[in-house]
């Protein structure tokens, strides 16, 4: 392994918080590049560094100064206009390129991402590589199990998924047997659960009654997964709940589940089921 910190470009979400404890509790060392806007007000205060998400420059620039062993691309960030992603990558790559690039879509300004800090000698690895154990295993399970109908659910979700991938569209639907109740956009799983819990409403508010339906999180056919892998937590089950579903499924080896145990005790808690399922596109983890 070469010499060096790992260095964490930080965006938005607890999971940039728990992969540094993680790598410092392990005895890592670790520089925090947080991204000024996104990142936790916790993170900042912790970070070595600040920048904005288009100042390439400084990240560059800051990196070549550490000279880390790897780089990780944490945390959620929304997806600047085309102009100015056009403007920032154009200072540091062919102009034409960088319109191929951002024209395909987020998963392919991200790996454009990743292309830059490779071409600039450094290794790009995931988070699912430094804290494995934050990592959805097969065997992830709580009390609760889903029933046939919730099965199906799952079934048409992991199909819907694969067909949507080619069109790079979120990570994420929530359906009730064979009927699909919502599909995750730029809004994210939250909002996307809002949503539904709004759809089910009665007229003063209140949801009549549990009416089932899975979410279903998974990473896309062809994901890279060093950046932007599906993400859930306690406050998913919350929401799940909320929304009146019956469970979550997550693709086992693809998805963090970020405070496992007290995402599995909410769940518990809640009467929603939370299993990890093989993804049939992608290569079966262990465990």
């Amino acid at each position: 392994m070469p010499q060096g910190p790992i260095a964490i470009l930080a965006g938005a979400g607890q999971l940039p918080i728990q992969l540094v404890s993680h790598l410092e509790r392990t005895g890592q060392e670790v520089r925090v590049l947080a991204f000024r806007g996104f990142a936790e007000a916790e993170l900042q205060r912790r970070a070595h560094a600040t920048v904005d998400l288009l100042d390439l420059k400084t990240i560059m620039s800051t990196l070549e100064e550490w000279r880390p062993q790897a780089v990780s691309l944490v945390g959620a960030v929304r997806r600047p206009g085309f102009s100015a992603l056009l403007s920032a990558y154009s200072l540091l790559r062919n102009m034409h390129e960088v319109k191929e690039v951002i024209a395909r879509g987020d998963d392919q300004v991200l790996r454009g991402a990743v292309m830059l800090l490779e071409e600039r000698g450094h290794r790009v690895v995931g988070a699912h590589e430094l804290a494995p154990d934050l990592v959805a295993a097969r065997t992830l399970s709580g009390s609760m199990q889903p029933n046939a109908d919730d099965r199906e659910a799952i079934a048409v979700g992991l199909d819907l998924l694969a067909a949507l991938s080619a069109f790079d569209i979120g990570q994420g639907a929530i359906v009730a047997r064979r009927h699909v109740l919502a599909i995750e956009g730029p809004e994210g799983t939250d909002r996307m659960l809002r949503r539904v819990r709004g759809l089910r409403q009665s007229w003063f508010g209140l949801r009549r009654r549990k009416e089932g339906g899975v979410l279903i999180k998974a990473a896309k056919r062809g994901q890279d997964l060093r950046v932007d892998m599906p993400t859930i937590g306690p406050r998913t089950i919350i929401e799940a709940d909320k929304a009146g579903l019956s469970g979550i499924a997550v693709g086992a080896g693809s998805t963090f589940v970020l405070e496992q145990e007290e995402t599995l005790r909410t769940a518990d808690r809640l009467g929603l089921f939370l299993i990890a399922v093989d993804l049939p596109w992608m290569e079966k983890p262990r465990g």
